[in-house]
């Protein structure tokens, strides 16, 4: 005898841990007879009333003297499922005249109540192989379906690989199904599984061809799949952790959900059926049963990334939090959930997520103020959403709420808990102490730390994709090797390649910009050569001459491969990320320009916070748009609108399906540059979106990658943070002298005491005026330690298992006493004088990588703790002359072809002549009022002099003819000198 490797096999298997005992008790499911299942009203009469009759008796009494009194249960049990879905009969029973009938008994919270074990265990669970499902043909059958008390809420179609078929297969017989069928319309049947040995997909609603079929996997290597199961079949966790009695059950009563929307545009309603992917039902799972377990006052850091269905796992986790019951199954273990959230637009997601799903109104609230809090809660409302920004005006007022506890669900922790907010949170939640307020100075400044920290009556529940070293500090659990690691990941690589996101790293094209700078003065004068460098780039990309070039190559590219090749069937939008407004503000304008010059039937739009004065006019996002900007996401969802200008907004938490490019102008690095770059991800199936598209004109793949790759899988903490470098900061500050211990007790004390502002200040400006004293040369590393011992108990005050009152005590005067610290940057003044002494006379672009596929590192990534050394100001910063630091900085920027400086100024104004000299110079370009004509004929005139001087410049002849970018980099060159000739008249001589 050989094993069985079949199809039926396969069957077999299944069914049997279906109808296995489970210690001893009664088995999970009965068989049920395929010849029992009604096609026309898609259940098992037989099995629905045997529930019936064996539950409610008493209830089927009432309808018994009725003519046909089963039959207009059933076709009354038939029109509703029909139109609430079989979902909803579950939930909430069936009510027939005077009758009403359940027809699925709830779980139960505690072994204490018998009644609830018993009627719960009443229920018929049951399993049906080969169920012929038509009502027309009596050949067809699905593999399998389980029912609960003769409704049927699980089809599966199952496969065997190794009889040469796959769950693709099982997905194309689904799809294959008459969605018209009874047992397959939408709502008659919670789920619809595809499996096979190794895998499984699911979809809620069939609809031929386009079914659309989740992942249903664990994960494999953080990645796609399912890992070996070293007792049986990869995918075994289905029929023996997923549809169990107890989690079927769970799933129905805690996460499947008929949601209808309406769509705000059209007004059109739309049901959606959701169920949980499996890697949602396990973190909520795992949560709650550590709450169980450990009670409240932890911590949890879940590493979900984009494509996680977020949002969805927030409000499941909300809401059975508010239903967790203690280890005993007696008291509710949080009072309130607080969903925190630091992004506007997934406030107003969750609101409508958390408002739909919500089973038992009205208690859900949204809190801008204390006293909507206050009034929240006294009202009984179980579930609150705010934002981070309100969060720390929210419970000023509310000065005990320590006999409450609190659960608080955190999205995006790292950027929700920096700083302060992060600190009056916890203070407002654990209610500041006892209710006895300690009056003397020492308890205040321990009951201040104890604040600071996070209370026993609350847990923190911390959300983020891209988890920071502090986060993982504060949320992340140690493992055995000491390393902070999250208690539940969902990582970047698994939503890649399941699906769910795009891979934005997949086409990604880099410019190099290449300049030329000379000086403008004949002195000589040094400068601080890295302040030089830096001032100088910035002073030659913010030019609005060289932000025009960029616009062009961005419009150049949009329109040639996202507008004409009519991506997303004709809707693709772009972002433009500048790195500041007024940058933003430039590119918007270059932009609108030039897409009126073209007769372009779009526009840009910008987005930017607050007003910039540019070239004597005051501009805000309103004056440009002509809009408000909070219709901004709103307006580019229009085909009226299709590229979105921003700075610093826009770069987290905004989520646009139809956007498929961007171009970076902006230094993107470790976190920003993942969120950023991420707003390109969303996927897009209805409008085809298969790939996207960045240009960056400012980072190298490497420096991108280096961002990345840290949160593509697994992060982890290698090691918690020294704190002793708070010890050798405190001794180093109060060897400095500019402070006397007394006058740090003296602040905190009347700090403390709640006095009035104005009695802190003399305090503080005594301290400050000592420091101007001190030496010019020793102030900023003063000021260095100041703000680092800071910023590190800030961060570790939280978490360290003990309290240093000292330590908390300089924490709030050195915080008050920072920005009276006045330090001079000896360099400043040479610095803005740079750019005074310099000229910019060519400007170009090279491509330096053309559609680059960066390929990231699937091992699990560790961060670094904050640096432990005590920081301390610069050594003596290099000097060089001016002539220097420009050589260095043509050579760092100017290789757009093998040559010199000064042998590129040569060639560049000898081709310039030729074109100057050309008979249609004077009509076709000094005489032509049309710009774009005007640039037109200049670049006609500069290919018929590089033309005329091939034989002479063979070399760049070649390069010019064959690379587009290098062409295009030298006309803007070129038209840069001929615009500096004409308004100048300073021709070069010769000309």
């Amino acid at each position: 005898m050989v094993s069985e490797t079949s199809e039926k096999a396969l069957e077999d298997l299944i069914e049997a841990a279906f109808l296995r005992e489970v210690d001893s008790e009664p088995t999970e499911f009965i068989k049920g007879n395929n010849a029992d299942f009604d096609a026309d009203l898609a259940m098992d009469t037989v099995q629905l009333w045997a529930f019936l009759e064996a539950t409610q008796s008493d209830e089927l009494d009432k309808l018994r003297t009725r003519h046909n009194w089963q039959r207009i249960v059933l076709e009354r049990l038939d029109r509703k499922i029909k139109k609430d879905g079989v979902l909803t009969v579950l939930k909430k029973g069936l009510s027939v005249d005077d009758a009403h009938l359940k027809l699925l008994y709830r779980l139960p919270y505690n072994t204490k109540t018998p009644e609830v074990t018993r009627l719960f265990e009443a229920n018929i669970f049951s399993v049906t192989r080969q169920v012929y499902f038509s009502t027309t043909d009596s050949n067809p059958s699905v593999d399998m379906v389980l029912f609960i008390n003769g409704l049927p809420v699980v089809s599966m179609e199952l496969k065997q690989p190794w009889k040469g078929q796959n769950v693709s297969h099982a997905r194309k017989q689904f799809q294959q199904r008459d969605h018209r069928e009874p047992l397959f319309q939408f709502g008659r049947c919670l789920v619809h599984f595809a499996v096979d040995t190794d895998e499984v997909f699911m979809a809620t609603k069939l609809s031929g061809k386009s079914t659309y079929f989740l992942p249903f996997n664990k994960g494999d290597g953080n990645g796609k799949g399912n890992p070996i199961n070293p007792t049986g079949h990869k995918s075994a966790y289905l029929w023996e952790e997923v549809l169990t009695r107890h989690s079927l059950t769970n799933i129905i009563e805690h996460f499947a959900k008929l949601v209808e929307e309406e769509d705000p545009d059209t007004g059109k309603k739309k049901k959606t059926l959701f169920f949980p992917r499996y890697h949602q039902l396990d973190v909520v799972r795992q949560v709650l049963a550590d709450v169980r377990e450990h009670g409240v006052g932890q911590r949890y850091l879940i590493q979900h990334s984009a494509g996680s269905g977020k949002s969805n796992s927030i409000t499941w986790l909300g809401y059975q939090l508010i239903e967790t019951y203690d280890a005993a199954g007696e008291q509710n273990l949080f009072d309130s959930v607080i969903v925190v959230t630091d992004r506007r637009v997934l406030d107003r997601q969750l609101k409508d997520n958390i408002r739909a799903f919500s089973e038992v109104k009205n208690v859900v609230a949204h809190a801008f103020s204390s006293a909507e809090l206050k009034s929240a809660l006294e009202n009984g409302k179980k579930l609150i959403i705010t934002t981070i920004q309100k969060f720390p005006h929210i419970l000023d007022g509310i000065t005990d709420l320590s006999d409450r506890k609190f659960a608080v669900i955190i999205d995006e922790a790292h950027s929700s808990q920096s700083g302060s907010a992060a600190d009056k949170m916890n203070e407002a939640i654990s209610g500041g102490g006892d209710d006895d307020e300690p009056e003397d100075l020492q308890d205040k400044i321990l009951a201040a730390m104890e604040a600071r920290k996070m209370g026993a009556n609350a847990s923190f529940f911390a959300f983020t994709a891209t988890p920071k070293n502090t986060t993982l500090e504060r949320f992340g659990r140690p493992d055995s090797d000491g390393k902070f690691v999250p208690f539940h990941l969902y990582s970047m690589k698994q939503a890649i390649e399941e699906g769910f996101i795009l891979d934005v790293l997949k086409n990604y094209t880099t410019y190099k910009s290449y300049y030329e700078l000379q000086k403008s003065v004949e002195d000589n004068p040094e400068f601080n050569t890295k302040k030089a460098q830096s001032k100088l780039r910035a002073y030659v990309e913010a030019d609005p001459t060289t932000i025009k070039t960029k616009a062009g190559i961005m419009l150049e590219h949009f329109e040639s491969n996202v507008v004409r090749p009519k991506k997303l069937k004709g809707k693709a939008k772009a972002m433009v990320v500048t790195r500041n407004i007024e940058s933003a503000i430039r590119y918007y304008l270059a932009l609108r320009d030039a897409l009126r010059a073209a007769g372009s039937p779009y526009q840009p739009v910008v987005a930017f916070t607050g007003k910039k004065m540019i070239d004597g006019v005051e501009h805000t996002e309103d004056t440009l748009n002509g809009f408000p900007g909070g219709d901004i996401p709103k307006k580019f969802k229009t085909d009226d609108y299709r590229i979105l200008v921003v700075a610093n907004k826009f770069l987290t938490g905004f989520d646009e399906p139809m956007l498929t490019t961007m171009y970076v102008d902006k230094k993107l690095q470790h976190v920003l540059a993942v969120q950023a770059l991420s707003r390109l991800n969303r996927c897009n199936n209805k409008l085809g979106k298969e790939e996207t598209f960045i240009l960056d004109f400012h980072n190298s793949v490497d420096e991108i990658k280096d961002s990345f790759d840290p949160f593509y899988t697994s992060t982890a903490l290698s090691e918690p943070t020294d704190v002793n470098v708070l010890h050798d900061l405190k001794d180093a500050l109060d060897d400095t002298g500019i402070y006397d211990w007394p006058e740090v007790v003296e602040f905190n004390e009347k700090f403390f005491a709640s006095v009035d502002a104005d009695q802190l200040s003399p305090i503080l400006d005594k301290v400050a005026e000592r420091f101007d004293e001190v030496d010019e040369e020793q102030k900023p590393d003063i000021k260095i330690k100041a703000k680092q011992f800071v910023k590190i108990y800030a961060q570790v005050a939280c978490i360290i298992p003990f309290t240093n009152a000292n330590w908390e005590m300089l924490h709030w005067f050195l915080k008050f006493l920072i920005p009276k610290l006045k330090v001079k940057d000896p360099d400043q003044d040479e610095i803005n004088g740079l750019l005074e002494s310099v000229d910019l006379t060519t400007y170009g672009l090279e491509r330096v990588k053309i559609g680059y596929s960066i390929g990231l590192d699937d091992s699990d990534s560790e961060l670094e703790p904050p640096n432990p050394n005590p920081r301390s100001a610069h050594d003596d910063p290099e000097k060089d002359p001016l002539d220097l630091i420009i050589a260095a900085f043509n050579e760092r920027y100017f290789t757009g072809w093998d040559a010199t400086p000064e042998e590129q100024r040569v060639k560049l104004v000898n081709l310039l002549k030729h074109a100057m000299a050309d008979p249609a110079f004077q009509d076709k370009v000094v005489g032509n009022p049309d710009e774009q004509n005007r640039r037109i004929a200049s670049e006609a005139l500069f290919e018929k002099a590089m033309r005329s001087e091939r034989r002479r410049e063979i070399d760049l002849y070649k390069k010019y003819a064959s690379d587009d970018d290098f062409k295009k980099g030298m006309h803007d060159a070129l038209l840069r000198m001929m615009e500096h000739v004409l308004k100048s008249n300073d021709r070069p001589e010769g000309m």
